[in-house]
């Protein structure tokens, strides 16, 4: 069959790609290997959301006198919890198989291959080949846990994201290799749970990609939730002979032997670009990237990549918005490209973090004189109310012509806050408009406004 356009995978940058592609009139089929929605709905942002609900709720109920409330035998059910969050998995796939039935595109089930031509071959589950062809094709094959030498997933004493979401069992011990989003996530989930859980992060500080404030906020947080954390420490060798796990780690102090129920290798993602044609066709790629233009043209005309498989931030708001611009690019609208400089991230732990832009350390090396703004949530009524006075909002801005260069916060719901600041930036929102701004009280969002005014010396409630 011809089509306008097919998409290679149905994740979050694939699916989204599709529909946009078939409001602008294109023919589309979008070609699936595994579940409708890819990682992102099926195993990654929202069953480890579910997750996390599941982990915050039984935290209030643990900590309920605080709020004036009573409760007894407070409890959970591990394996009712994993099933909720699997539940909401499924209810998200087949609302994405609604969306791209509603939208006319067409959903081929099987292993897609690119071949020359501008054809792809897809391989069914009974192996049966079928080819196709299209005008353009996009690539949007996702990405996988990374596996490092030494710590090979085996799936049961060492694991990735996906067995982590489905263990049978709770552990009683955990380690955790690599405090990024993933690693941080998970050590909230299973400390809430009652796992011991140990984090060990190569780099000096977790979360390392963040301001370098946040980080330090944030290691207490892990620290006051009992969670042992060991940065500048590395696992050099696994040992799952025995009924556990014997990790042996290096650190500044020297060798020290880890032992566990289980270890969760949490340290990034690997791109899915092997065995789809690429070296077949001539396609170009890079440290385990395809390259791209700004429009996400690869350097064979009518073949294109979107998302995880290609340079920058590897989050599924990205893919959907890449996939987007591309696909109207190829329509002929005034499209512009992406500012990667203005890409929020967010980690779900508790407290949340939300950045974007520079952080202070990127700032300065830039060369930017800056104003610094901070307002810490201990000074909100709102957070106060909640119970919910960990953190705080940061703020940077250039001295000399008020650009806001980053924003970064740390605390309850500022992953839901984050896009003021996003918004603001693309508008170019100086600080004086944002002080200006009337922000309702009492809210958390407040704190973005008084962070501002703390930078401008204008504060009030500090």
């Amino acid at each position: 069959m011809k089509y306008d356009i097919i998409i290679i995978g149905s994740g979050p940058g694939g699916y989204v790609t599709a529909i946009r592609a078939a409001q602008l009139g294109f023919k589309v089929a979008i070609v699936e290997k595994e579940n409708l929605g890819g990682i992102c709905l099926n195993w990654g942002c929202i069953p480890t959301k579910a997750l996390l609900k599941s982990a915050q709720v039984y935290e209030y109920l643990k900590h309920v006198d605080s709020y004036g409330l009573k409760a007894k035998e407070i409890d959970k059910d591990f394996s009712a919890i994993v099933k909720r969050s699997r539940g909401v998995a499924e209810g998200m796939s087949k609302g994405v198989q609604f969306l791209l039935k509603k939208n006319k595109v067409d959903v081929i089930d099987g292993f897609g291959k690119i071949k020359a031509g501008k054809k792809v071959e897809v391989t069914a589950a009974d192996d049966k080949v079928t080819e196709y062809s299209a005008d353009h094709i996009i690539i949007a094959t996702g990405a996988r846990s990374r596996e490092l030498p030494f710590l090979p997933i085996d799936g049961k004493k060492v694991i990735g994201y996906r067995e982590a979401m489905t263990l049978e069992k709770q552990p009683k011990s955990m380690i955790i290799v690599g405090s990024g989003a993933i690693g941080v996530e998970f050590a909230y989930f299973y400390n809430s749970m009652g796992t011991q859980v140990t984090i060990v992060e190569f780099l000096p500080n977790v979360v390392p990609l963040e301001d370098i404030d946040v980080s330090k906020q944030f290691n207490r947080s892990l620290k006051k939730s009992k969670i042992k954390v060991m940065t500048n420490s590395s696992v050099t060798k696994v040992d799952t002979s025995g009924d556990g796990v014997k990790a042996t780690v290096e650190t500044k102090k020297g060798e020290q032997i880890l032992e566990a129920d289980i270890i969760l290798s949490a340290v990034g993602i690997k791109s899915n670009i092997e065995n789809i044609g690429l070296e077949d066709v001539g396609i170009v790629t890079d440290k385990d990237k395809i390259l791209v233009n700004d429009f996400y043209q690869t350097n064979l005309p009518g073949y294109y990549a979107i998302g995880d498989i290609v340079p920058g931030p590897a989050l599924a708001h990205v893919a959907s918005a890449e996939g987007i611009t591309c696909v109207e690019k190829i329509a002929g609208l005034n499209t512009e490209s992406i500012d990667y400089g203005n890409i929020p991230g967010c980690t779900y732990a508790s407290p949340e973090i939300a950045s974007v832009g520079l952080t202070e350390a990127q700032a300065i090396e830039k060369g930017y004189e800056i104003k610094v703004g901070k307002f810490p949530f201990s000074a909100s009524g709102k957070a106060s109310a909640a119970g919910a006075k960990e953190g705080f909002v940061k703020v940077i801005f250039d001295a000399k012509y008020g650009e806001w260069l980053g924003c970064h916060m740390i605390g309850a719901g500022v992953t839901d806050m984050i896009a003021e600041a996003v918004l603001g930036r693309k508008l170019e929102t100086t600080g004086h408009e944002v002080l200006k701004a009337i922000h309702p009280h009492p809210t958390m969002s407040e704190a973005v406004m008084e962070a501002v005014a703390d930078a401008y010396d204008e504060v009030i409630h500090l």
